[in-house]
């Protein structure tokens, strides 16, 4: 089967159909969610919504996912974070609350694990940035591949006898003997310089693996978070990636 596999969507409506529009043309047999579907972008409620209609195999909860459920206090973020964060619980109903509700913090089946942040204290939300971080959860894994979002940096990290290695390809063969970190980026506010979504796809049966770019209308989505009042810093980033 062929995996699609979503992360830090953060209420961008046109990144994430631009991404469905892409992923139509993959023969895609189950999407995977690793967290924060909401939060920064002005379109919360209908990225729920969409998403929804995906009828995900997997829902991960990302700290914001906490943070507007209540899980999580407003000064665990930092400024901009906290204020979206009150912003979109304003925003959504109860049946988007319920729903956010239903997520669950780690997921693991067969090949598998899924978690917005690490696997060392997943409430924490703790990030991967390097091979440091990601020796951690390559530690507590207990099968080969492990989705993470929360970075909004697309990257692979693979354990090579017993040493972490950080992998520069876009597109892989798994060895399923060895473990491995995927963060797929993020589709809804990518921070590596490239203002693009963000997304992967894993086939297990051919045991690969790609992260993928696609284009979207960022001045469009600029547009909606200047006149929903949100900071002005979270439309203007989303053109340089940041």
């Amino acid at each position: 089967m062929r995996y699609a596999i979503l992360s830090d969507i953060h209420g961008n409506l046109e990144a994430f159909k631009a991404v469905l529009d892409a992923l139509s043309e993959e023969r895609i047999g189950a999407f995977l969610s690793v967290g924060d579907v909401i939060g920064y972008g002005a379109d919360p409620k209908e990225c729920i919504k969409l998403l929804r209609s995906l009828e995900p195999e997997v829902l991960i909860a990302g700290n914001h996912e906490w943070g507007v459920l209540g899980l999580k206090e407003p000064e665990y973020f930092n400024e901009l974070a906290q204020y979206a964060v009150l912003w979109t619980r304003n925003v959504l109903d109860k049946d988007d609350i319920e729903y956010l509700n239903s997520f669950s913090l780690v997921y693991e089946d067969g090949n598998i694990t899924l978690v917005h942040g690490t696997l060392n204290m997943p409430e924490e939300f703790y990030y991967i940035f390097d091979i440091d971080d990601a020796d951690v959860t390559i530690s507590k894994m207990r099968n080969p591949l492990c989705f993470v979002g929360h970075s909004h940096v697309p990257g692979i990290f693979v354990s090579n006898h017993n040493k972490v290695e950080s992998l520069e390809a876009s597109k892989i063969h798994i060895d399923y003997e060895r473990k491995y970190v995927i963060n797929a980026g993020s589709v809804g506010q990518p921070r590596d310089g490239d203002p693009r979504a963000s997304y992967a796809i894993y086939d297990n049966e051919e045991a690969a693996l790609e992260i993928k770019r696609v284009e979207y209308d960022v001045k469009k989505t600029q547009n909606k978070i200047l006149q929903a009042g949100l900071p002005s810093r979270l439309a203007y980033r989303l053109s340089e990636g940041r």
